[in-house]
């Protein structure tokens, strides 16, 4: 059995072959440019294997009803060349297999679930922080959807006595991805966020502004683990202050498991996004 993958960025693609076993054959990366060009990269890629099923992780927001006309589309996208793009249309007449399709968040966080550090439980909360933040939760082996997919990264937040920084979000200037972001570390700052990693007084904010939306999550859905990924995620000495934060918000207001299991790193590592892919394939097949 061959299965495919594709973790579909704002910056660039990454698509890959594996086995049923989620061994990876074979990878390569493209740069997320026009639709056209991008997308005839990873179709000519593929089209060396004989794929028996592909699973993708795009970013959104994404139309993941089956029910409706623009189904497997790339919907209201920031990125213009992107908008209202057929993406599963495009791949299913190239190269004629069955394709699953969702968020880059929810594949990532399905990857998690089953092979990551949230292997064992029966639900997760995966978010992703880095160039935008987005989060997916997975509850007993099943990606939440309702109306659409959620967008987690867009959560309102207080914002810190002492943070002048009035945020970067196009929509809402001061959400969640505006203030805590990849680019909104950036701009506050002045550097990126690898080149601030000695400076204890940004982490300590980015924690203040993550503890508050887990906080939230954790009210709503009950989660029985949190993962975090993405770029930021990397500065490992940021998980202590989370945890922290999130304990003297939350107040013991309500039950949940021990802080170091509860709140953890991806186990995957940046392959998260792709494994997760793999076996959202491998479970289309299944019916």
């Amino acid at each position: 059995m061959l299965l495919g993958s594709i973790e579909a960025g704002g910056t660039k693609f990454i698509a890959a072959v594996g086995d049923e076993h989620m061994n990876i054959i074979d990878t390569v990366t493209v740069p997320t440019t026009k639709p056209d060009e991008t997308m005839e990269q990873i179709s000519n890629f593929f089209s060396r294997y004989h794929l028996d099923a592909l699973g993708v992780g795009s970013f959104g927001p994404i139309d993941v009803d089956e029910k409706s006309q623009t189904f497997g589309y790339i919907t209201s996208t920031p990125k213009s060349f992107w908008r209202d793009y057929n993406f599963v249309g495009y791949l299913k007449q190239k190269l004629n297999v069955p394709v699953a399709w969702t968020t880059d968040v929810n594949a990532a966080g399905y990857g998690e679930y089953l092979l990551g550090n949230a292997n064992g439980t029966e639900s997760c909360l995966y978010l992703t922080i880095g160039t935008g933040i987005g989060g997916g939760f997975i509850n007993k082996g099943q990606i939440l959807n309702a109306f659409s997919h959620p967008e987690m990264g867009h959560v309102f937040i207080k914002r810190h006595p002492d943070d002048t920084f009035e945020g970067i979000c196009p929509f809402h200037k001061n959400c969640l991805e505006g203030m805590a972001s990849g680019p909104a570390v950036e701009k506050r700052w002045g550097k990126k966020g690898v080149e601030l990693a000695d400076q204890s007084f940004v982490w300590e904010l980015e924690a203040y502004y993550l503890a508050q939306a887990l906080i939230s999550y954790t009210l709503i859905l009950r989660p029985e683990r949190i993962i975090l990924g993405g770029g930021l995620m990397k500065q490992k000495q940021i998980f202590k202050l989370i945890r922290n934060e999130f304990h003297a918000m939350l107040n013991d207001y309500v039950e949940v498991p021990d802080l170091e299991t509860y709140i953890q790193p991806v186990g995957l590592n940046d392959q998260a996004g792709i494994i997760g892919g793999l076996l959202l394939a491998k479970n289309k097949l299944k019916g």
